[in-house]
């Protein structure tokens, strides 16, 4: 693709990227088969070519978007799948994120918008003010039908998201010895939300590397990854909060890796590298802690992990997270271990595209999100799984809102099957014979297959 920036603009290190990426671009439109509003609509602004035309536009000629433009790169997911799609290698999430920031900077939005993205960048990347939040949504989930029928789509999409039950208070830093002789270190990014809604995975976590000898240290210091507030182009808030962790896992000694359970965090801390390059303070550690970053699953599939002789043998739908298929790689590895520790492991059909969450997308685009909810838990569903499996918790309350059957992270499995206990979600569930004998979960397993 040609561009037209000027030699001043490309004095700013961020434009000089963005024409790099532009220019990667050949209009082949690959990508428009693998983006789930493309997919949903049809129209080609709310695909990956058409954005990069209107980044394009605006970036060359240092203008505020329009309404419509705004509109059009707010619709895109941040899913990335149109990054696995294209021969050409084009680098469409720095170049989007580039242009969130732009409109951030430089577009005036609607006041009851402006308000909303400020109390989510303000209250969701703080685990204690995010609980506070959870139990005044608790008291108000019963308005979501009212809110949705006089128009706060938004609001009422906010209630429904949020869980029946109170919040769990926030981890505290600690170290979790090994148990037996410590055969590694590892620093875990407890996150802004897993241990508010669901305690259990980070629990999950902590068990299975500490019952094969690996210490787990919950650092002073560390928080929000900085995705949430950097995918609403709030860069110098998401820096900010990304320097508070690279501080605080630059004073651990001895890590043999980050361990991120939440996959959407891990994308963005594995970009810390990149998004510190200009800055010569933060450079060589944000790049040492870029490569240290690892979804748990990557880091477990290391261990020598058996299948307790108690695993049960459930039929799981996997759902690939677009953070983790797309973002970073990771496809097969979950599926792999599941399977490994004797899980009948399914793959969701589409998998590629988008359930819908991907950070505040399903507050903030709440009839799109809804869509592809739907989509993607009709494709579940015809599987007929007894549970499944996610490695993201925004996919997982995404996906748990719009379904009876329950939703777990990965680990949890691993977990369970490894000596922990059954995941929470499992036991109020109540899944019948399966959970009980290794013959009756045979049993199970086999009749399934047929």
């Amino acid at each position: 693709m040609q561009t037209s920036f000027t030699l001043a603009q490309l004095a700013d290190p961020h434009i000089a990227e963005s024409e790099k990426i532009l220019r990667a671009c050949v209009h082949c439109g690959f990508c428009t088969a693998t983006c789930p509003t493309y997919v949903l609509d049809g129209n080609e602004l709310d695909s990956p070519r058409g954005r990069i035309y209107l980044i394009k536009d605006m970036l060359e000629n240092d203008r505020a978007p329009t309404p419509d433009v705004a509109e059009h790169i707010d619709r895109c997911l941040s899913c990335l799948a149109c990054m696995t799609t294209c021969p050409s290698g084009v680098h469409y999430m720095h170049l989007v994120d580039h242009a969130r920031a732009h409109i951030e900077h430089t577009f005036a939005r609607p006041l009851g918008e402006r308000a909303l993205r400020t109390v989510l960048a303000k209250v969701m990347p703080y685990p204690h003010r995010f609980r506070l939040a959870l139990y005044a949504a608790l008291a108000a989930k019963p308005l979501a039908p009212l809110l949705q029928a006089i128009g706060l789509k938004r609001l009422a999409a906010m209630l429904r998201l949020a869980p029946w039950r109170g919040p769990q208070r926030p981890c505290e830093p600690r170290t979790f010895p090994a148990t037996g002789a410590r055969k590694g270190r590892v620093a875990l990014l407890a996150g802004c939300v897993n241990d508010v809604l669901a305690p259990q995975i980070n629990a999950a976590t902590i068990g299975v590397l500490t019952r094969h000898g690996i210490e787990v240290v919950l650092p002073h210091g560390a928080g929000c990854c900085g995705s949430l507030v950097h995918h609403m182009g709030r860069e110098g808030e998401a820096l900010a909060q990304a320097r508070a962790n690279i501080d605080a896992w630059s004073a651990v000694e001895g890590l043999d890796a980050i361990l991120v359970t939440s996959s959407g965090c891990g994308t963005t801390v594995k970009d810390y590298g990149f998004m510190f390059r200009t800055d010569p303070a933060y450079a060589e550690r944000a790049g040492r802690v870029a490569k240290l970053a690892k979804d748990i699953v990557e880091y477990l599939v290391g261990l020598p992990l058996e299948a307790d002789r108690r695993a049960p043998g459930l039929v799981v739908a996997y759902h690939s997270a677009c953070s983790l298929q797309h973002g970073q790689r990771v496809t097969r590895q979950p599926k792999e271990l599941l399977a490994k520790l004797g899980f009948l492991v399914k793959d969701v059909p589409d998998g590629h595209l988008c359930c819908g969450s991907a950070g505040t997308y399903n507050i903030l685009q709440p009839d799109i999100a809804r869509r592809l909810r739907e989509r993607k838990v009709g494709t579940i569903e015809r599987l007929r799984p007894d549970v499944i499996a996610a490695g993201n918790i925004g996919c997982i309350t995404q996906i748990a809102a719009g379904t009876e059957l329950p939703a777990v992270h990965t680990v949890e499995l691993i977990d369970w099957a490894t000596g922990g206990s059954c995941p929470p979600t499992l036991r109020e569930y109540r899944l019948p014979t399966a959970l009980q004998s290794p013959a009756a979960a045979a049993e199970h397993r086999l009749g399934r297959r047929s």
